[in-house]
């Protein structure tokens, strides 16, 4: 069976498009390959965060909200990355196998970089432990956006290069672009993705918002003047974007939903609806695994034993091929 790895850190909320573009899609996923999906609490602390909760608090959210949308630990293997303490070892040796050069050239460190004041060389040096993430379990596939691409290719180098020097060791992983999602934009910029940095509160429509506060975002989406409801990405964003979350909720065709439509307040009370109704049996488990914080721990650490014991297999055959004393 095809083993899968992907990750997501524990920063800012989950919302609308993180679940119908990507999570709802894990969910699938779980039951067709040998899943693997991890909380990148060590990630996320490659920028400081003046809250020193704020990590392990959104982690446990996270994880929560991952069972939630349809993870099932008993079916795929859900963890927290630093509770398996071999990503970090063979991010070190990963270290030792990539160049300056190469991890100067990452754009997402270029765009990070001009964002923040405090560079730390974790944010420089973070797709080394990205890599060790991958490589560890033996991946075969990745599911990534192209925006990703970059870091999928840079763990390939690694790992091949790793071989070379080394022997055989890992599994080089593929890039793999996953079944369309639904690509959500902002409710009031509709050009641009919804995003999990809040700068749009009222373009976001956060996976735990009151039915109340969904239907206000929606109904106040910004659409045209232009008065006819098409689905044209280019020309009409606001109404396309509309059409595109329908669709995606009511596992409807958006082009063919906008033959039903001759004005945009109808289009807009059932888009509402319908997310209103798609998202209400994610929050009732969200507050039932909310209320049993113990549950939660119970199945994270299912996940990160089953976790732990592949990652110690690849770490004997690791220490090994690069000449490490072992006990």
């Amino acid at each position: 069976m095809t083993r899968v790895f992907s990750g997501i850190q524990p920063t800012g909320e989950q919302h609308l498009g993180n679940f119908l573009g990507a999570t709802r899609n894990w969910a699938k996923m779980q039951h067709e390959t040998d899943a693997f999906f991890c909380v990148v609490d060590l990630h996320a602390i490659t920028i400081r965060h003046d809250d020193r909760a704020a990590v392990r608090d959104g982690s446990v959210r996270l994880a929560q909200m991952l069972m939630a949308v349809g993870l099932d630990p008993e079916v795929c293997t859900l963890f927290v990355q630093s509770h398996v303490r071999e990503h970090a070892e063979l991010s070190w040796i990963m270290q030792c196998n990539v160049s300056y050069g190469e991890l100067s050239r990452m754009t997402q460190f270029k765009d990070k970089s001009d964002q923040h004041d405090f560079i730390s060389a974790g944010l420089f040096t973070y797709p080394a432990l990205q890599a060790a993430d991958i490589l560890l379990y033996d991946t075969d596939e990745v599911p990534v956006g192209d925006d990703q691409r970059q870091h999928i290719e840079i763990t390939r180098d690694i790992a091949e290069r790793f071989n070379y020097h080394y022997g055989e060791t890992f599994v080089l992983p593929e890039a793999v672009i996953p079944a369309a999602g639904a690509r959500v934009m902002d409710l009031q910029q509709p050009t641009s993705k919804m995003s999990k940095s809040l700068d749009s509160p009222k373009g976001t429509v956060g996976l735990l918002d009151e039915p109340k506060q969904i239907e206000k975002k929606i109904k106040s989406a910004v659409t045209d003047n232009d008065g006819t409801v098409r689905f044209e990405v280019a020309e009409k964003p606001g109404i396309s974007n509309l059409l595109s979350i329908l669709g995606a909720a009511t596992d409807r065709d958006p082009a063919s939903l906008a033959d039903e439509y001759e004005q945009y307040g109808p289009l807009k009370t059932d888009t509402a609806a319908a997310v209103i109704e798609l998202l209400e049996p994610v929050q009732a488990r969200y507050r039932e695994l909310e209320a049993d914080p113990a549950e939660t721990a119970r199945l994270l650490k299912l996940g990160a034993d089953k976790a732990r014991e592949i990652a110690n297999s690849t770490m004997e055959r690791v220490r090994t091929n690069v000449g490490l004393l072992t006990d």
